[in-house]
């Protein structure tokens, strides 16, 4: 986990690589990592490569789903907020969010941390965070690597990869061709912006002029910089807990990322259908949204393009089986 090694040099700390920064990070983020430990786990901290054993989970005829993610620009509201230690979550959830659309459960993570100059206390937040949201949806952190690179960051600049490995029983893989004509589309809330959408955020923000550690426009009771680095909401529980009940009636699933509303629903739709949304549900929106709308005079359709518009996860099922409390469209013919 987070390869390291055990002797300083100095021509390469001369260089701007630390050695001895590196086996720090190692020993502060080790008890989170260790939280993270789920049956199937093999093997321990510190080796070239991570272990899962797929039979001792228990699965009969798995089929491997994989992906792999970042959070964008959303790291420099980080760093100018000096707030670290929730976008770890978002690396976890932009990740896990994404494999969890065909049904698969996230069995383990990995993650790559890149940096000018390794920040113990930064990197050690990040990562904590990261092995936090992989605890919370039982996910083991399974390795990383942390690599400091002069010549390509500079100041306290870092960025994040993620790379998640889930399974789903063959038969119980959601591939959304059983979408049908007079499905209905369900929503569940987003906690926030989530991870997409932050360059044009940022340059909302800019135009006004607001610094991050302002009183927050649209709640007065926290800056702007902690309102919008609310981590993307992990859906893997309450996506478990609907499947295990209603499995049947889930016909496809969403995650709300990079393109929106617009762009992603119809991702998971088989040819000849396409949806209906009723505008009526998803506006008025949500004040942040609804801030970010005014100010950058975006249109609504730029807003369901860009954003989640506070619609983080969509599930598509027949349209008495009540999957959510939210429904905002429905499947219709092309």
């Amino acid at each position: 986990m987070h390869d390291v090694q055990t002797k300083e040099d100095d021509a390469y700390a001369k260089a701007g690589v630390s050695i001895d920064r590196g086996n720090a990070l190692f020993e502060a983020i080790k008890p989170a990592v260790k939280a993270t430990k789920r049956t199937g786990l093999m093997g321990s901290i510190g080796g070239f490569a991570g272990i899962f054993d797929l039979k001792a989970c228990g699965y009969n005829d798995p089929l491997l789903i994989s992906g792999t993610d970042g959070v964008g620009t959303k790291l420099k509201v980080a760093l100018e907020a000096k707030k670290h230690d929730t976008i770890g979550q978002d690396l976890v959830a932009m990740c896990a969010n994404d494999i969890l659309v065909q049904g698969a459960e996230a069995l383990f993570f990995l993650d790559y941390y890149a940096t000018s100059k390794l920040d113990v206390p930064v990197a050690s937040s990040v990562i904590t965070g990261i092995a936090n949201a992989c605890r919370d949806i039982n996910c083991a952190l399974i390795g990383g690597e942390t690599a400091e690179t002069p010549a390509l960051y500079h100041d306290d600049d870092y960025d994040l990869a993620g790379f998640v490995v889930g399974a789903v029983e063959r038969n119980n893989l959601i591939t959304g061709e059983k979408v049908a004509k007079g499905d209905v589309i369900y929503a569940l809330p987003s906690s926030g912006v989530h991870s997409n959408g932050f360059s044009l955020v940022r340059k909302i923000i800019t135009d006004q002029g607001l610094p991050y550690n302002d009183a927050c426009p649209w709640d007065n009771t926290t800056t702007l910089g902690e309102a919008l680095l609310i981590p993307t909401k992990l859906y893997a529980n309450d996506i478990k807990a609907l499947l295990e009940k209603s499995r049947d009636d889930v016909h496809g699933m969403s995650h709300i990322t990079g393109g929106g509303l617009l762009e992603n629903i119809p991702r998971v739709l088989p040819e000849g259908l396409a949806m209906d949304l009723d505008l009526n549900t998803i506006f008025p929106l949500p004040p942040l949204f609804s801030w970010l709308q005014n100010k950058g005079g975006l249109t609504d359709e730029e807003m369901m393009r860009t954003f989640n518009c506070g619609i983080g996860f969509v599930i598509i099922g027949p349209k008495d089986a009540n999957l959510s409390d939210h429904v905002i469209g429905s499947i219709v013919s092309a």
